[in-house]
């Protein structure tokens, strides 16, 4: 879907914020680009829809160069969400979700559906939001709106930038949820960037480490729990060691499952006194496991359940 290929990018003073990386995203991944300050991360995202112009390499959507599309063009299929909000704040809010699918002429009846079906798709009632003005919402509130804007002529893809940073703990928190329960509905690649790994590891499919315009470790959340790279991302993963010593609580992750469903998992089995590194280390190779108990199996577990849980524990031990 997006390709990188040996892409760099130097400035004029000489700096290099990106090294000669190579990225393949799929479609329909949830991809989070993460690292300290001055990592890259927000240069390879902008990269993607020439926000910022690479010096070295090729981007491909689709196998086309991102430099043969007309820009205008590659706004319009490519949904953006900033940090900062950014909605127009003389507009209403329906006004400011229309504003994609005004420039590519779509007819007002298919517009104000489209922006009725957004709002309550983020849970916003459109008869309560749609001709309110910014300043009348909450940051919380404007966010999802920001998300919709992004979403409304139907891009493949969307770019996110730090959406939810400038949110209080508890607003950032609903959002991730929200942005995953609506993820499985739309199913957008999305590629994401963040500087939090406890946002990474909850939200992304596959997570890129970045470090002074490189890329350090792409892999699973599971894969960057239970292998990273080096001490760089060992220590970025943050609170893993205590992570380590904690034990998950499988019985409150154990999904029921059928006869036929365990007897196609009846070859890969985790004990419910199994520690984390066994149940990581299996998870990697497996989305689904069953779990044993007193040499009966009880049920099912994913990994989408146990990385959920690990993000969890994290975002309540720095709270």
């Amino acid at each position: 879907m997006i390709q990188f290929d040996n892409v760099s990018k130097r400035y004029p003073d000489g700096t290099n914020a990106v090294n000669s990386i190579n990225i393949n995203i799929k479609e329909g991944e949830f991809f989070v680009i993460i690292g300290p300050s001055g990592s890259g991360k927000t240069t390879a995202l902008k990269m993607i829809n020439r926000l910022i112009p690479l010096t070295e390499g090729t981007i491909l959507i689709n196998g086309k160069r991102v430099s043969d599309y007309d820009i205008h063009e590659l706004r319009w299929e490519i949904g953006y969400v900033l940090q900062q909000i950014a909605l127009f704040p003389h507009m209403t809010i329906g006004e400011n979700i229309s504003i994609v699918p005004e420039l590519k002429r779509w007819d007002q009846d298919k517009i104000q559906k489209r922006i009725d079906e957004l709002l309550e798709m983020v849970g916003l009632e459109p008869e309560i939001y749609r001709n309110r003005m910014p300043h009348e919402l909450s940051g919380g509130q404007q966010q999802r709106v920001g998300v919709t804007r992004a979403l409304a002529a139907d891009p493949p893809i969307i770019l996110m930038d730090e959406p939810f940073s400038a949110l209080d703990p508890l607003s950032r928190e609903k959002l991730q949820n929200d942005l995953l329960h609506l993820q499985r509905k739309i199913k957008k690649t999305i590629v994401f960037v963040t500087h939090d790994m406890k946002e990474a590891l909850k939200l992304g499919d596959r997570i890129c480490v970045m470090k002074d315009g490189e890329i350090i470790q792409i892999g699973t959340p599971e894969e960057l729990l239970a292998n990273p790279e080096n001490e760089f991302v060992r220590n970025f993963v943050g609170e893993e060691q205590e992570i380590t010593r904690k034990t998950f609580h499988l019985q409150n992750l154990i999904l029921p499952a059928s006869e036929d469903e365990i007897s196609q998992k009846i070859d890969r089995t985790i004990s419910t006194s199994a520690s984390k590194d066994e149940i990581l280390k299996l998870l990697t190779q497996y989305n689904e496991v069953a779990v044993e108990e007193d040499g009966k199996i009880i049920g099912i577990i994913n990994r989408q359940a146990i990385i959920r849980q690990l993000a969890g524990d994290m975002q309540k031990e720095v709270r």
